[in-house]
């Protein structure tokens, strides 16, 4: 199902209607803890165990999950292959596993993780529990893998339509991207998302757009958790208008009145591309997928290419440098994190920047290491005590009496769960700062009264196996071999997806393995056959009457076409939605009005 088709309510109903627990696996942080949110929210008891979190926090939610009344547990892949979760899974009642993000599984996916490869070993933890796979983005040769690789059988494919009726595609090619930026948010209403390339311009484009009066703002991983919130609350609310972002932005985010998204770069994937788009226009409403393009960008492609792909000498050097860096023995187990500070590493070791990230990026599909971005990971608090020793302390320690009272009042379930807790709204309650909260709740944790596990918002680097001997390092040519002749590919059509000219929607439909799709009529290289197909001269006359009929009042497309003569009606049909797509049009509910 594409982007914002519903794929997560696949699983969460059933899970819902069935006793006991469904368990979803999925690679994405951002997106595991939005959805463990949003459940909580509608009083839907969920959970989410994943790289980095605290061993004690990680007990308390599998013993839940157990003999609680967890609905739905989400796991991050690599969890499946630690002891632990396997002996806690054996002894839940699980009513189904759903993979999500499954396109993972496969080595002809864009993501390929070698961890989804193990997950067909839950089969026989669960031999009687049905899969569920899901992905919005998926070639006829990743669905083969999924269905091979997870042993669905092949009559147990269902699949929606990757066409996006409400979503005009267009390519602009031009020199002069920001300037075009301009032009199109002018001409567009609604809120939008723009995506560069890297952090430095996301800043410099915002800027650009707040100086010619444009409400925006921008967001990438390196801003610290709470300004990352904030900045995408603001957004939410409609306060801010237009984000501008690296990738690091909407996956998870559930904002369906998108008017536009624009790429300031070409994504070296149509994956990617078509994941990113589909944020426009979840509510059925008209929207519009802009990418910029020119002739750099090309260059940029084949550059980021060529350095994606590291000799093996580079990525141990680098994997020996990470055991120094953190003074990991080998020998020492899988399973630990550490934060990670990639310009402190890379400066220490004298390492080249890009160099070092894409042998980090290897190591992590190969499977030795996980990397998580810098993401808000609230701190989280767990009363280690019964009531009555709870009580007893109060009485004995009066100044932490309010404290332990208003913790009791803001959080339900302290004595049974991990709860995430935020120090500022306490402080807030409690008419003091933050600092002197943190200090009261680590008095109560060095008293044994809770386990208060302080929030995190650096990027995590966790050992998903053995550290082993540089030497012992495997690495596996003949996959990378083929991973970058499968990035080539992808490039490829990235990039003929830019410049050939057809209709954009049938070429995306076309690379997702929907052959002989229907012209969509909406984007940039329909628009232009529509107008071949409407004389110049008429076109002109259509437009010129059309805007005289709005200057005095809004109409519907109903209303302006009875204008006209009978026989004339599909030419003036076109002429409105070339003047919509042009901007010159707009329209609220049914009826349409002139933009200027």
């Amino acid at each position: 199902m594409p982007t914002g088709g519903g794929k997560s309510l696949c699983f969460q109903v059933p899970a819902l209607v069935k006793e006991g627990i469904c368990i979803v696996i999925s690679p994405l942080i951002a997106l595991m803890k939005d959805q463990v949110q949003n459940l909580r929210d509608r009083g839907v008891m969920a959970d989410a165990i994943y790289s980095g979190m605290h061993r004690k926090e990680i007990d308390i939610i599998f013993e839940n999950a157990i003999y609680g009344n967890t609905k739905l547990l989400y796991l991050s892949p690599e969890r499946l292959e630690t002891e632990l979760a396997i002996a806690r899974i054996q002894k839940m009642n699980v009513n189904l596993i759903a993979v999500d993000e499954s396109h993972c599984i496969s080595q002809w996916g864009f993501d390929f993780r070698p961890s989804y490869l193990k997950i067909n070993e839950l089969k026989e933890l669960c031999p009687d529990v049905p899969f569920l796979a899901l992905t919005a983005t998926a070639t006829d040769k990743v669905i083969n893998d999924i269905q091979t690789l997870l042993e669905i059988p092949k009559e147990h494919l269902f699949t929606k339509s990757f066409e996006r009726t409400n979503l005009s595609y267009i390519v602009r090619h031009c020199e002069g991207k920001r300037e075009k930026l301009l032009d199109i948010l002018n001409k567009t209403n609604g809120c939008g998302i723009v995506y560069a390339r890297n952090r430095k311009k996301t800043k410099e484009i915002a800027y650009f757009l707040r100086k010619n009066k444009i409400s925006a703002d921008f967001y990438h991983a390196g801003l610290s958790s709470e300004v990352r919130s904030k900045k995408q609350d603001s957004w939410v609310k409609n306060e801010i208008r237009v984000i501008v972002s690296t990738n690091a932005f909407g996956m998870g985010i559930d904002k369906p009145d998108v008017r536009i998204v624009v790429h300031m770069d070409m994504p070296d994937s149509l994956e990617a591309y078509f994941q990113e788009a589909g944020r426009a226009g979840r509510d059925g409403e008209k929207s519009y997928a802009v990418l910029l393009y020119n002739e750099s960008d090309k260059m940029d492609l084949e550059r980021a290419y060529e350095i994606s792909y590291p000799e093996i000498s580079e990525i141990k050097r680098v994997y020996s440098a990470l055991g120094s860096y953190f003074q990991v023995a080998d020998g020492s187990p899988a399973g630990r994190s550490y934060d990670f500070d990639l310009i402190e590493f890379k400066d220490t070791y004298q390492l080249d920047l890009l160099k070092t990230f894409n042998c980090l990026k290897i190591l992590e599909k190969e499977g030795w290491i996980a990397l998580s971005q810098a993401l808000y990971d609230p701190s989280a608090l767990k009363i280690l005590v019964n009531k009555e020793t709870l009580y007893d302390y109060q009485i004995r320690n009066q100044k932490m009496d309010l404290l332990i009272k208003t913790l009791l009042r803001a959080y339900h379930g302290l004595f049974t769960n991990y709860n995430k807790i935020n120090e500022q709204n306490i402080a807030n309650h409690l008419k003091t700062d933050r600092a002197n909260v943190v200090k009261h709740i680590e008095k109560l944790a060095n008293d044994n009264l809770v386990h208060y596990i302080p929030q995190k918002t650096k990027p995590q680097l966790t050992y998903l196996m053995e550290k082993v001997p540089v030497d012992n390092l495997a690495i596996d040519s003949k996959r990378l071999k083929f991973l970058k002749v499968r990035h080539r590919a992808r490039l490829d059509a990235a990039i003929e997806y830019a410049t050939i000219l057809e209709c954009r929607s049938a070429l995306l439909l076309k690379y997702f393995g929907q052959e002989n799709a229907p012209k969509c009529g909406l984007c940039d290289v329909c628009l232009e056959h529509h107008k071949k197909e409407v004389n110049h001269n008429d076109f002109q006359t259509f437009q010129l009457k059309i805007k005289r009929l709005l200057n005095k009042e809004e109409l519907t497309i109903g209303d302006v076409v009875a204008s006209f003569n009978q026989n004339q009606e599909k030419q003036i049909l076109t002429a409105i939605q070339v003047m919509i797509d042009e901007g010159i049009l707009g329209m609220e509910g049914e009826k349409l009005f002139l933009t200027d």
